[in-house]
Parts: structure tokens; sequence; C-alpha cells
């Protein structure tokens, strides 16, 4: 079997699979098209089975010391300030929360010098019976295996799978940002219509996200965001509005939410498809990049495993779609219900009404089926 691959796409799914990829003594290139390599975003929060399989890739550590515990899936409020369910201080937390810069910095130190080609962007792929050549401005390069990381607006997939719809906005937009505040707990504040979401993250800072819905994606405010965002949630409890006007104007973020429909299979030839690329889902889960981890880390165990690639992809895209197509589509219906006035005024009281026991079981490190995911080994 070959032991080279290339890799579209350097964000945190591209890397983690060059990084698997070196865990079973392969060789890999990785191309992003950004002239400069580094993560955009805010933050985000990483629950038990990412950080298993970043123990996997042999960067749990390095991970942990850079990610702050969370409670925000303990610390649940409405806007005036109450609280449905609350974490007791020095409860053991199953979320840690994360500068996404912070985060792909772990992985990308960890892969060998000269494996990443930022400015290298792929227009064009060819396949052959074992080879696949993929082209960037006037270079080619081939292996006998690509594996396209390369986000919700995949290249690869475009070529390779023409017939497949494109991404899906699901009615909903978000703003995100990153505010200097220390000793922020974490937490998720429920509204008619929307939730706004704190987690703490490394440098005594918090990233924070208000997610409502939209009738139609690609509404803008430019330097007018925060004005905006504080029409919705000006009159929410403390911290919020001090964490948007801690936020500097420029570094608010806006994205308007999509997903993808279920593909039939995630492989074509010798491309495999992973992380966003293949199942892009909203972010209602926290699952978007720990997903794309897990990704990484049976793509290469498969690879291990298998005496062919054809096989090592079959074995893949069975063990991988049918759970990554479920998280997406829980993440969808998760999304809507959070956004819905309607599921609000049903949901509140319903919160009030679980026992604080059986809540904080179906929260802890192993309250549900996609937190107790367990990785295959790499070495």
């Amino acid at each position: 079997m070959t032991s080279h691959a290339i890799v579209i796409g350097g964000g945190i799914g591209g890397l983690a699979a060059a990084l698997a990829l070196h865990r079973i003594g392969w060789h890999a290139t990785v191309l992003e098209r950004a002239p400069e390599l580094r993560e955009i975003g805010a933050g985000m929060s990483q629950a038990p089975n990412a950080l298993r399989a970043l123990d996997e890739l042999g960067v749990g550590k390095q991970a942990r010391a850079v990610g702050v515990p969370t409670y925000a899936t303990g610390n649940l409020r409405t806007p005036d300030g109450r609280y449905l369910q609350r974490a007791r201080p020095g409860d053991p937390t199953p979320l840690l929360g994360f500068h996404r810069a912070d985060l792909h910095r772990v992985l990308l130190e960890a892969i060998p010098p000269g494996w990443v080609r930022p400015g290298a962007e792929v227009t064009a792929v060819r396949q052959e019976e074992e080879t696949v050549t993929v082209r960037c401005g006037h270079d080619e390069l081939s292996a006998g295996l690509v594996i396209a990381a390369d986000g919700i607006r995949s290249t690869a997939r475009r070529l390779l799978w023409p017939d497949a719809p494109p991404p899906r906005f699901l009615g909903r937009t978000a703003w995100l940002g990153i505010a200097e505040t220390p000793d922020m707990p974490g937490s998720m504040t429920l509204g008619p219509g929307g939730y706004f979401l704190i987690h703490p993250v490394a440098g005594d800072r918090a990233y924070w996200a208000y997610v409502t819905s939209a009738d139609q994606p690609g509404l803008r405010y430019d330097s007018a965001e925060k004005a905006e965002l504080l029409k919705h949630v000006g009159d929410w409890h403390d911290p919020i509005p001090a964490l948007i006007g801690a936020t500097a104007p420029g570094t608010v973020i806006r994205i308007d939410i999509h997903d993808l429909d279920p593909l039939p299979t995630y492989v074509n030839g010798r491309v495999v498809l992973l992380g966003d690329a293949a199942h892009a889902m909203s972010p209602d889960r926290g699952q978007g990049a720990g997903q794309s981890l897990e990704d990484a880390v049976v793509l290469a165990a498969a690879l291990a495993g298998e005496p062919t690639i054809d096989g090592a992809l079959r074995r893949y895209d069975a063990e991988r779609r049918p759970r990554t197509q479920a998280t997406a589509m829980g993440a969808r219906q998760d999304g809507a219900r959070s956004t819905s006035k309607g599921a609000y005024r049903l949901m509140t009281p319903m919160l009030r009404l679980v026992p604080a026991p059986l809540w904080r079981k179906g929260i802890s490190r192993d309250g549900n089926s996609t937190w107790r995911w367990r990785p295959p080994r790499l070495t």
C-alpha cells in the first residue's frame, strides 16, 4: 500500500488528518489555499469524544493545556437571569472551551516540518486507476490517496460529486466574538427566538455567540453589527451586554448557518471527504470540529488495518457516514427548536421540572451516545 496522501485543506480537520497519517507512518502533503496558515473564527467547545480523538492523535495533553473547563451545559438561564439548571461549584465538566486558533496551533505544531503548503489552491482533480493528481496553479501533485478536508464549500466535493446539493441555509444567523474577561464559568441563556452561549477560553477571555432565526442569508450591518445585536439581547442579564461591549467592533463575526444534505458515500475512487466537506453541520450540538477529529482517527486506523486503500476507504465510509449524518440531522433539529419561540415557551417550564441529579447525569462525560464514542488505536 502507498504511504503518501495529499490533504486538501489546512483547517482543524485537514491538520488532524495529516497528523493521524503521521501516527501510522504515512507521509502527507497539506494544501491550504490561504496564503497564511491560520484558523479563522472565534471559539468552540470540545466534548469527551473529541478529547479522546486528540489523545489518540498524541496531542491530548497539549490541547488540554490550552482548553478551559466550561459549565455552559450546566448553567441554563433565561434572559432575566434566572437559572433553569445550575452547575455546582467544583462539579466536573465534560467540556473544554477553546479559541479555535489555539487548538489549530496545537495540531500544526505536531505535524512534521514541510508538510504544509499555504497559498496552494486546488483547482482540478484527476483520477487514474491507483493515482490521484491535483492541480494547484501551474503545479500538479500526485498521490495514491487524496483527503478532501476543504470545508463546506469543498472544491473536491463540487468536482467529484457534481450532483450533490449545495450548502443549505437553515434559516438561522449568529454573531460571534471574543472578549477580555477573566473567571467566566460558561452558560447558555435560552430566549424566545434565540440563545446566547458563553464559553471561557485561554488567556482570561470569553467566547460568546448569539444564534437566532433569519429570513434570508447575507444581511449585514457592517460597523453596526454590535448595535444590531444589542437590539436582540441588550436587556438580557449580566454579563451579556458587558461581554458584547467589551468586544472590539471590528472583531465581531457574523455568520449565516448552513449545513449539507447527506451524501450516499464519502468516497469517490481514491478521493475521500473528511470533516465539513463530508458532513458540515450546524453548531447546535458543538460537534463540527469534534466529528472531523473522529474522522481523522478512524480513517488512519482503517488505512493501517486494511490491506488495500480501497478496502480502507470502504471501512471508513461504513463507520463514519451513519454517525456523522445522524449527528448533523440532530444538530439541525436542535437548532430549529432552540430558535423557535413556540418551543421556548414549552421548553423552559419543562427544564425547570428536571431534577438536578438527573440533569447532571445527562451532561456527564458519558451522558449521551455522541460523547461516549471511543477511538480506535493508531499506535
